[in-house]
């Protein structure tokens, strides 16, 4: 009997140091969850009031002009910001890896203390600085008699976005790919130093496809949150409206919905529908870069 109680126990405690996790788990992000999904098959109606539709607010998610327009877009952005972001990344980490840089610490906090800074006072401070009217790239071209750069343009938002996001991100990824760096063997980069590698071709021929996992990884959670782009637009909207619209990101279009237009239940299917549109990329990326590996 004491044995059998004792593995009960031993099977009880852990679930006990787990129940706090997993009681907030399931009350803030299993439960809304669930709701979010119950009321994306439901609509409001002039007459019925709140009915049942089924699918119906899906198949007009995937039809929405607004809501395809807004993916569409952030895919351009993505296609340009990811990649640039990523490689500042990679460069910043091999630097530090390599050893040549004083202060190794105190450069790996300077590189990484951007993401520290929430992303709303990211986008308040950028938008300071981008603003036509008062910021220190207009007061300059004031000086020199040149016009304003106008970077809250509707030609210009994009990259204006992509610059935030990258001062945002690129030292975390910079610590994910360090830290993947760090466990590359040693003797692999003795063994190409007496080969007569320099230190470019030992970065090139054996970092770089050593740590192709982790960089891998941060290309997904990349994708993500490309996708889920929302509060840079949100907070510049009052700064350039005529380059921001309720629309400008999927995720802008469901808090519009819900907050603005008081379509709830269409802004919970969109909310699921941007949630497959994010599995889709990431699952057609991993499938990519595994064949890609399978064939190497």
């Amino acid at each position: 009997m004491a044995a059998r109680e004792r593995r009960r126990r031993q099977l009880i405690i852990p679930y006990l140091f787990l129940l706090p996790f997993l009681v907030l788990f399931l009350l803030f992000l299993v439960l809304p969850l669930g709701y979010a999904l119950g009321i994306s098959v439901f609509a409001d109606r002039l007459v019925g009031g709140t009915v049942f539709v089924g699918a119906e607010n899906y198949v007009r998610a995937f039809t929405d002009p607004a809501f395809l327009g807004g993916v569409r877009r952030l895919l351009v952005y993505g296609v340009f910001q990811v990649p640039i972001m990523l490689g500042f990344a990679l460069v910043l980490a091999l630097v530090l890896d390599s050893g040549v840089t004083w202060f190794r610490t105190l450069f790996r906090l300077g590189f990484f203390l951007p993401y520290a800074v929430p992303s709303v006072v990211a986008a308040l401070i950028w938008g300071y600085l981008y603003g036509q009217d008062f910021g220190p790239f207009a007061q300059l071209a004031g000086y020199l008699g040149l016009p304003a750069p106008d970077f809250l343009s509707e030609n210009w938002i994009l990259p204006s976005i992509a610059n935030i996001v990258t001062w945002e991100f690129t030292g975390y990824n910079m610590i994910i790919l360090y830290a993947a760096l760090q466990a590359v063997p040693g003797e692999l980069r003795d063994a190409g130093a007496v080969d007569g590698a320099k230190g470019w071709q030992i970065a090139l021929y054996i970092k770089i496809p050593l740590i192709l996992p982790a960089l891998f990884l941060t290309v997904v959670f990349s994708i993500i949150g490309t996708l889920q782009l929302f509060n840079e637009p949100q907070l510049l909207q009052p700064l350039a409206p005529g380059a921001i619209g309720q629309a400008f990101s999927p995720n802008l279009y469901a808090y519009s919905l819900a907050f603005t237009n008081q379509q709830y239940e269409y802004s919970a299917a969109i909310s699921f529908a941007l949630g497959a549109v994010v599995v889709v990329c990431s699952y057609v990326f991993m499938l990519v870069t595994n064949r890609g590996e399978a064939r190497g």
